[in-house]
Order: C-alpha cells, then structure tokens, then sequence
C-alpha cells in the first residue's frame, strides 16, 4: 500500500453475515477512498486467505482485517491468536467489528493483541457511520506498515 493519504487499501472484511457485508460494502462505497474489500466467511477460510493457501493462492496481503467474533469453523479469538503468533502475519492492524458488547470479548480481543475494537451498531444507517469513521481514521489518519517488514 502507498504510504500517502487517500491510497488504495486492500481490506479482509471476516464476517460470515450477508447483511453485515452487504452494509460495509455499502459504507466502503459511498467513501471517498477506493479501497478493494475482500471478502471471506469463516475463520479458516481468513486464515487461509492470510496465508495465501488453496483458493488464496495469488490473494493479495491485506493492509487491514476486519474481523468478526463469531464466526463458523474457527472463531475470530482463533484467527487473531494465529495471527498473532506468527511472524509473517502478526503486523497486520486487526479490527475486531461485532455484535458482541460484552466486557469479556472486548478485554480478550485487546489482551489478543486488537488494534480496535469496533461494535456493530443494530441501525443499518448507525453501522453505516461506524464503518466510515473506521474508513476515515485508519485509511486516512494512521500510517499503516509497509507490505514488506524488514
């Protein structure tokens, strides 16, 4: 990704909720960025695409993850602790975006090593807001790291 302000960004939305992508790809569009949003629905399948495994093969690294909680197979927790653990991986920012409002999941998913925790609004037009702050402050505000960590 371009270091400048404004550039492209490739984002892995993790989130097994038709609806829910549907209203983030909704937010991304009426941005002002163009950023390419990457869609997967299970933990195994983000893990998969993170390592460029099966069907991931030529994907291209994400400069952010969105990830949700509860998810089918293997659960966001597992998929950050992964992430975490491994090397080539463990600089990614993580955004955890869910429904959950517990203290516990919000704790665990910081002790996980979350960049952000993010809440999912239950008003369509309130998620959609969420979204774009999201979009504003980590596309526009916070320098990401570069593709290659030396």
């Amino acid at each position: 990704m371009s270091e400048r302000p404004g550039a492209s960004a490739d984002i892995l939305l993790v989130e097994d909720n038709p609806g829910d992508v549907r209203l983030t790809r909704e937010a991304f569009e009426e941005g002002n960025i163009s950023n390419t949003l990457h869609v997967v629905t299970d933990g195994v399948e983000a893990l998969d695409y993170l390592n460029q495994r099966g069907d991931y093969a030529d994907a291209p690294r994400p400069d952010i993850v969105l990830l949700d909680l509860n998810l089918p197979r293997k659960s966001g927790e597992e998929v950050l602790t992964e992430m975490r653990d491994d090397d080539d991986l463990s600089c990614l920012p993580v955004i955890v975006l869910t429904s959950s409002e517990a203290e516990e999941d919000v704790v665990q998913s910081y002790e996980l090593q979350a960049n952000a925790y993010l809440t999912k609004p239950v008003d369509p037009s309130e998620f959609i807001e969420t979204v774009r702050r999201f979009q504003m402050f980590w596309l526009e505000v916070v320098r990401l790291p570069p593709d290659e960590v030396e």
